[in-house]
């Protein structure tokens, strides 16, 4: 066949077919070469040799976890025969030998303590107190102790909370508790020895314990509750999952077993005395060979497979990998967001269709990109554009009657005050268009609106502004608190008679702004306090400025986000209080409608 011919042919064949030639020849000669020398002979090996390491080496954890769990009854059994049974309580305390023996085991122990049988701390070493209102009597170490009074009884780990801690912190201990024999005077009576061993001196027996390749140990419990394990935090959070369950119905030895998809080689040993059992895992996949002859005949067939096919693969990289290379440039390049990128459509066929398609979705992408942002502004401007217009004309009118009346009776001081505090209140209104404005702007605009009503109700009321200056200069919407003082002034004090008051405090707490806007007048009850948030059907009475405070809520949520809006605390014949909540924005640098973006 010409070269030309064959340089035609090899572009117009399929990767699927080319990769299915060249690697199908490759791995079949490699695989017959291969699993001819290597699986009677690792199958074997590996099995047996993964085994023995995983039981020397879980052996190795139970005979240090035994040395351990005996030192502790070692202790146990000290501070019963050596000090509880030799002494009288009623006449002598033995606070000092438990002392002794607490301070030469204090790496390991967290607290002695001796209780009556009705659950009185007797002594306590390091000293302390029981928390008030704490039963001891009903802790599961407790009740074990008396039901079993001949053994010693290891708990769960768990947070030991019933000694009172000044400093509050509880720590995670294992309690090992045993019935003793009190003497006070001529009586005897039965009580408990309480020994709480810090978990933290457990789990270092633990640490830099592995097996293999993603192998691990963990210790459970008789009812496969587990004790310790390298991910327990993952464990009890959900995020990872064990089966330790089921290996607690295994006995000592090495098991197979399948979980989540996954093959494993398991390895039990029980520890003495307590029947809690050391669990080892091995996955098959993480398997890792031993044996040093196979180690070379490892490496020999290796590097005559790898010879063999990097002169095989030299060709097929230059003829499949190079183009589908160069494409994947160019996809990185428009998932960077260059979506004018130039896409490569050279190679084989599929890398050329593939190319063109690419290039044909960047466009189209690009384009519904431009028309989603452009549709998602025009409906969010609309919004605003709508709600801002619903100030009602009934306040305009009304200011004027006001500024008339108090021409016509010469109180031309009076009407210069509202004619300026109305000038004020809509150049804050109109702001050039914006929707953003700074903190102080917007308290500037209410105070100009309690202005004007406080004259205009001939002081039926009176008002407080109360705002730290480090909020002054952050972003707010604009016409947010109006809407609020106008609802305490027409609906709070409706029935009320020159003794309202309004309280405005705005603060910053962290990376957030609150607005608070509270009143003394008539309240509301709980359903007419949802109403006010969730009513679709409202329909703005004559006062109202049109806005009201579901469009206020619903203008929050829009620039901010879901998590921010108002909250109505009112109780009837008591008050309302509406508190807004932002984020805190500087006012400097932010575009229109730019709030969400600025981190």
């Amino acid at each position: 066949m010409p070269l030309k011919k064959q340089k035609e042919y090899l572009e117009n064949t399929s990767i699927r077919y080319s990769i299915f030639i060249y690697f199908t020849v490759t791995a079949l000669a490699a695989s017959i070469f291969i699993g001819l020398s290597l699986y009677t002979r690792l199958s074997g090996i590996m099995s047996a040799s993964i085994q023995e390491e995983n039981q020397i080496v879980i052996q190795q954890v139970n005979r240090a976890m035994d040395s351990y769990l005996r030192s502790i009854m070692k202790l146990s059994d000290s501070l019963y025969y050596g000090v509880i049974k030799n002494a009288d309580l009623s006449e002598e305390t033995v606070s000092r030998e438990m002392t002794l023996l607490y301070d030469n085991n204090k790496d390991n122990i967290e607290k002695i303590a001796l209780f009556s049988k009705k659950g009185e701390l007797l002594e306590a070493v390091p000293a302390a107190m029981l928390k008030p209102n704490v039963d001891v009597t009903g802790e599961k170490w407790f009740v074990t102790a008396l039901e079993r009074t001949e053994n010693q009884h290891f708990s769960m780990p768990h947070v030991q909370y019933i000694f009172d801690n000044s400093e509050n912190r509880y720590n995670w201990v294992v309690s090992v508790s045993r019935a003793v024999e009190i003497t006070q005077g001529p009586y005897t009576a039965q009580g408990i020895l309480l020994i709480d061993v810090r978990y933290d001196s457990l789990e270092q027996l633990f640490n830099g314990i592995s097996l293999g390749n993603g192998g691990y140990v963990y210790m459970i419990g008789n009812d496969g509750e587990i004790i310790y394990h390298p991910d327990g935090q993952l464990i009890y959070s959900g995020q990872v999952r064990e089966n330790h369950k089921a290996a607690a119905g295994y006995k000592d030895g090495n098991h197979e077993e399948e979980f989540l998809g996954e093959k494993r080689m398991i390895t039990v040993k029980t520890v003495g005395y307590t029947g809690w059992k050391i669990i080892g895992v091995t996955p098959y996949g993480g398997i890792t060979l031993n044996a040093v002859k196979t180690r070379l005949l490892v490496v020999f067939i290796i590097a005559f497979v790898v010879f063999l096919l990097s002169i095989i693969n030299s060709f097929i990289s230059s003829r499949i990998t190079d183009p589908i290379k160069e494409l994947e440039k160019s996809v990185n390049e428009i998932e960077a967001g260059n979506l004018d990128a130039k896409v490569y459509t050279g190679g084989s066929y599929e890398t050329r269709h593939l190319g063109t398609s690419i290039q044909n979705m960047a466009g189209r992408i690009k384009k519904l990109m431009e028309d989603v942002v452009a549709e998602h502004e025009s409906k969010r401007k609309n919004e605003f554009d709508i709600l801002q217009s619903q100030i009602n004309p009934h306040f305009l009118y009304n200011t004027l009657d006001i500024i008339v009346w108090m021409i016509e009776n010469e109180k031309q001081a009076d009407a210069v005050k509202v004619v300026t505090a109305l000038a004020r209140f809509f150049r804050i209104s109109l702001s050039k268009g914006k929707s953003i404005i700074t903190v102080q702007d917007e308290l500037e605009h209410v105070r100009n609106y309690l202005t004007i009503q406080h004259m205009r109700f001939k002081n039926r009321f009176s008002y407080e502004i109360e705002a730290e200056e480090d909020v002054m200069k952050l972003a707010s919407l604009k016409l947010i608190l109006q809407p609020l003082v106008e609802n305490s002034i027409y609906h709070g004090m409706e029935f009320m008679d020159g003794d309202g008051e309004i309280r405005i405090r705005v603060f910053r707490d962290g990376g957030d702004l609150y607005m608070s806007v509270s009143d003394n007048g008539l309240g509301m009850t709980e359903e007419q306090v949802e109403r006010m948030l969730m009513d679709t059907d409202h329909v703005p009475s004559s006062h109202d400025s049109g806005i009201g405070v579901k469009n206020v809520n619903e203008r929050i949520k829009l620039y901010f986000g879901k998590d921010y809006g108002l909250t109505i605390e009112s109780e009837l014949d008591v008050g309302t209080c509406v508190t807004i909540h932002l984020r805190a924005v500087p006012y400097e640098g932010i575009s229109e409608g730019g709030i969400r973006d600025v981190q």
